[in-house]
């Protein structure tokens, strides 16, 4: 997540870096994907968004030590809305739990490529909750964006079921996070908001955890060094992620964002045999598209301004 206060200038080839990193932040959130899908069969997914959390706090304190606007506001750390803080950490926890029992339940390429539509989710709840202006265009765009949704879900299809409503409700919970976001006070640290925001992720999902049946033991040191390889994986997804978006605009990563899906596909095929083509084509195609014209309607409405 980027600072509010940006560095004047962007270095020469860094935006090419963002973009390198991002792309391998993408292959570290599906590796966790992919080890959520294995022990989604022995542990909860309340269980293991809870261990998610617990580990995804190691890179929210290093980007926040990180942070030069953190620094240089004096370190601080209290903030004014806590309740909203508190708020979108516990839709993360509604959110990974939605996720992480779809990874179990349907295909993965097929789960992740619904949950790409949190991006066509944000211009609705931006329209709702900021006040935004949608044109024509934009609203073509998730028109369209969801149209490819509706066709990987498969209504209708022998293949359907209505476990394919879990990550399409993830990527609205996520799309909720990002919108409020924007909500918070500017002088707040980005950095500071992803920290506190995974604390109460932390809290909600261990409470829910111990709500629908406790924590089971962990059944051997390989289960263990799956769970601590989710927790470094999502980690190190995360702190790559954020490293990217304080080089560049976010609009310069968007449209590589959707190489997940191929990912996705490849990785699903490799580990669990999986091979959903007619399930995700063409509409993958479709949300991959959707997400793309709404990043180009931003970017020239960026250089009206």
């Amino acid at each position: 997540m980027t600072d509010v206060q940006k560095p004047p200038a962007i270095p020469t080839g860094s935006v090419t870096l963002a973009i390198v990193l991002s792309l391998v932040s993408l292959m570290f959130f599906d590796l966790m994907g992919l080890v959520i899908k294995r022990m989604s069969s022995d542990y909860s997914a309340a269980e293991l968004s809870a261990y998610r959390n617990v580990f995804g706090l190691i890179p929210s304190f290093i980007a926040l030590w990180s942070s030069q606007a953190w620094h240089r506001d004096g370190r601080r750390l209290r903030v004014r809305q806590w309740a909203l803080i508190c708020a979108r950490g516990l839709i993360v926890t509604l959110a990974q739990l939605m996720f992480y029992l779809s990874l179990g339940l349907i295909a993965f390429a097929s789960a992740t490529t619904i949950s790409y539509s949190s991006g066509l989710f944000m211009t609705a709840f931006a329209v709702l909750l900021l006040n935004e202006r949608v044109g024509i265009v934009r609203w073509t765009a998730v028109l369209i964006g969801f149209v490819g949704v509706v066709m990987v879900m498969g209504p209708g299809r022998e293949t359907f079921s209505p476990t394919s409503l879990l990550p399409l409700g993830a990527a609205a919970l996520y799309a909720l996070t990002g919108v409020t976001a924007r909500l918070i006070d500017e002088d707040v640290p980005s950095a500071l908001v992803n920290l506190y925001s995974t604390g109460f992720a932390v809290l909600g999902s261990v409470a829910l955890a111990v709500f629908l049946g406790g924590f089971s033991p962990v059944q051997s040191a390989s289960d263990l060094a799956w769970i601590v390889a989710m927790g470094v994986f999502g980690g190190t997804a995360v702190l790559l992620l954020i490293i990217s978006f304080r080089m560049t605009e976010q609009s310069n990563l968007a449209p590589f964002s959707y190489f997940g899906i191929p990912m996705a596909f490849f990785l699903g095929w490799v580990f669990f045999g999986e091979a959903p083509f007619q399930d995700l084509f063409p509409g993958a195609i479709l949300i991959a598209a959707g997400g793309l014209l709404i990043v180009w309607r931003d970017r020239q409405r960026g250089r009206l301004l």
